[in-house]
């Protein structure tokens, strides 16, 4: 047993046996906050299976904590971005790669993630009401002036709550009032980027890519051009050290353009990032290689015409 998590379930039983409602909340408020920082021990690691199987437990811990303090804002910050990350790597894209084999399974997985995703916004929405009081009613009413407020602090709390909102209105294209949502997306990931464009090593210019591929408001043309000033925005803030990034823009940008001879040299390069030179973005690195495998094995699928591409 590591240390991290020896603390972890030690601490967890002294909350159990803990009779005083200071002191109880007080060791709350302590686990609260080596859980809130410990992502770092997730993102690290090198085996997705290992993680994929762990997490369920600290994401219902951090639920249980925060019944005892509902307004821990790291909590509710780790909580959004956990919550966000099982669904996606490792609920949706399941779906994903079983849906050609079990149909009924792969449903039944996308209807999870979305769920999961809206678990996420909601966290992400009460951590920022954690400083920002009534932040979810004012965004609903005036998104421009309630995130005004915001500073390069919620930079992290802005870009959870953006992308689980984004991903849920992705599985949910039957649903109209979700779609009417997008807007918001919009609002958060733009605040995020005019406060810390360069967060996360290019997360943000990466979420966007996927974000321009489901607006309607705008030609084929221009929503390939924004795309591919994302793109570029994207690679060079990372350094060109984000799979997920080339897997996005192959996904978003060459599927519908047909072009899967850029597609397939993307999906090359994201398999050749060494998911050992950057140690924070390794899980994430091998959730995005684990997807261009997958992309690249459906190329037949995916294009009309490969011949000579």
């Amino acid at each position: 047993m590591t240390a991290p998590f020896a603390r972890v379930v030690w601490i967890s039983l002294f909350l159990a046996c803990v009779p005083a409602c200071s002191i109880k909340r007080m060791a709350v408020n302590k686990l609260g906050n080596a859980l809130a920082s410990g992502g770092s021990t997730y993102e690290t690691d090198n085996d997705p299976q290992l993680v994929a199987e762990a997490v369920p437990f600290g994401l219902k811990l951090m639920e249980s904590l925060l019944a005892e303090s509902p307004k821990h804002t790291g909590l509710l910050e780790a909580a959004s971005g956990g919550f966000t990350e099982y669904a996606y790597a490792f609920v949706a894209q399941t779906g994903d790669e079983i849906r050609a084999t079990d149909l009924d399974r792969s449903n039944a997985l996308q209807d999870r993630a979305r769920k999961l995703y809206l678990r996420a916004h909601a966290y992400g929405i009460r951590g920022l009401e954690s400083r920002y009081p009534r932040f979810g009613s004012r965004l609903e009413a005036d998104a421009a002036a309630a995130l005004a407020r915001t500073r390069k602090r919620d930079v992290p709390l802005l870009y959870w709550t953006a992308a689980s909102l984004g991903l849920a209105i992705s599985g949910s294209q039957d649903k109209p009032e979700m779609i009417a949502r997008l807007p918001l997306v919009e609002a958060l990931i733009g605040r995020a980027a005019e406060l810390d464009e360069s967060w996360n090593g290019g997360a943000i210019p990466e979420f966007l890519i996927s974000y321009e591929s489901a607006r309607s408001d705008v030609s084929r043309d221009a929503m390939q051009q924004a795309m591919r000033k994302h793109f570029d925005r994207a690679l060079a803030i990372s350094h060109g050290k984000r799979a997920g990034t080339y897997v996005s823009f192959a996904e978003n940008a060459c599927i519908p353009a047909q072009n899967a001879a850029e597609f397939k040299s993307l999906l090359e390069k994201a398999l050749a990032v060494d998911t050992e030179a950057t140690e924070e973005n390794r899980l994430a690195n091998l959730v995005a290689q684990r997807r261009a495998r997958w992309l690249l094995g459906r190329v037949e699928e995916l294009f009309l015409d490969t011949k000579g591409q």
